[in-house]
């Protein structure tokens, strides 16, 4: 089956699907229609599966297909690459309906999977450029597996909280390392005049700031540094990744919408942490910041990373159509209401989220409809693409 001939196929496909179905049930739960199962409720089930669901199958597919470029080496295809699909789908399952253990013992148990899946490669091939990789991943599994000790009465259950925070943080320094990697790199391939580069000292003061954060958010509960320093703090990573953007010269990639939508999804990196600065002064809501960094970076830049990957790696032109452009408008359209919600819409907050999440399920749908069929067919030449 060609779906299951590399990782990107399989989760890309299952991460579009399920997208547009977890926002569709969170929706009818937020307006009263229905609920989220027997385990995870709300909001807590919105954030853990927008998080451990979707974005998760999201990284497994690029990861899967990654490290084969990387290493040279295999990665779970065809049946071991489904019985990793049935995993997360059973987690899935469970979670709306199983017992609350059960589920959370098979959706605890998919990332040290996927873990060992790449570290197999990544060692063999002594590829040190991305043993951080694996590292990446079993953080976000311990982060993972401290929300369900909580949710179950474990440990305190402030700490699903703090592991839902902690989780995100780990997953936008995954993205950072990648956008790093190949916004530039697609850029001066494309531009033959960019110079598009990094400056080593912007790179360590972006990730310091970040491990500061995450460091400091993990702490939660136990001790927390004064709010100005954690607005300071939060603002000069704000300031360290506008720079690093910067850097990479998105301003040269505006006639290629396939060039431009990375930089553009990477934009509210810097513009997350700006509002989350305002949080910590509680200048604006949490949600805020939340939302400019989960709606507006982490799904545009997968969704931007998952447009790109399938168009290389089934051979076809990197060329963005016109229906590309429409999901990634009308995702960063869903990212505007959404954190606008949080800011100003006060007595008309549901409707503000409602119309923000139809339009999110939208720009998935397209994709779906536009890729699900390129995803689970045989590639006009498969390649190994640009990951």
């Amino acid at each position: 089956m060609s779906i299951l001939q590399l990782g990107f196929r399989t989760f890309y496909s299952l991460a579009a699907l399920f997208a547009i179905a977890a926002m569709l049930l969170w929706l009818r739960a937020l307006t009263g229609l229905s609920g989220t199962g027997d385990y995870l409720y709300g909001v807590v089930w919105h954030s853990h599966e927008m998080l451990f669901g979707f974005s998760v199958a999201v990284i497994t597919g690029f990861l899967l297909t990654a490290v084969r470029n990387w290493t040279g080496l295999p990665t779970p295809v065809g049946v071991s690459l489904a019985m990793l699909a049935m995993l997360w789908l059973a987690a899935r399952v469970l979670i709306l309906k199983s017992s609350p253990v059960l589920a959370a013992i098979v959706d605890v148990a998919f990332l040290p999977v996927l873990a060992l899946a790449i570290a197999g490669p990544i060692l063999r091939s002594k590829n040190k450029r991305n043993y951080k990789v694996i590292g990446i991943v079993l953080a976000l599994a311990l982060s993972h597996g401290v929300f369900h000790l909580a949710s179950l009465g474990y440990l305190d259950a402030g700490m699903s909280r703090t592991a839902l925070f902690v989780g995100i943080d780990i997953v936008v320094v995954l993205l950072a390392i990648v956008a790093g990697r190949v916004v530039p790199a697609f850029t001066r391939n494309a531009i033959p005049h960019a110079t598009s580069r990094h400056e080593p000292w912007v790179e360590v003061l972006s990730f310091a700031s970040m491990g500061l954060i995450i460091v400091v958010s993990a702490l939660q509960g136990y001790w927390a540094p004064p709010s100005p320093l954690m607005a300071a703090l939060i603002l000069f990573a704000a300031a360290a990744h506008a720079i690093r953007l910067a850097l990479w010269e998105p301003v040269k990639t505006l006639h290629n919408p396939l060039l431009w939508m990375m930089p553009v999804a990477y934009s509210w990196v810097p513009f997350a942490f700006f509002l989350r600065a305002l949080t910590s002064l509680a200048v604006v809501p949490a949600s805020a910041w939340i939302h400019a960094i989960t709606a507006g970076a982490v799904s545009s830049f997968m969704l931007a990373m998952m447009m790109r990957s399938s168009l290389g790696h089934t051979g076809r032109q990197l060329v963005a159509s016109k229906a590309d452009m429409a999901a990634f408008l009308l995702l960063q359209l869903a990212a505007i209401v959404r954190v606008a919600a949080s800011i100003v819409a006060g007595e008309t907050y549901q409707q503000w989220v409602v119309a923000s999440g139809l339009i999110w399920a939208l720009a998935f749908l397209i994709f779906v409809l536009r890729y699900l069929p390129m995803l689970s067919r045989p590639g006009v030449s498969e390649q190994s693409g640009d990951s």
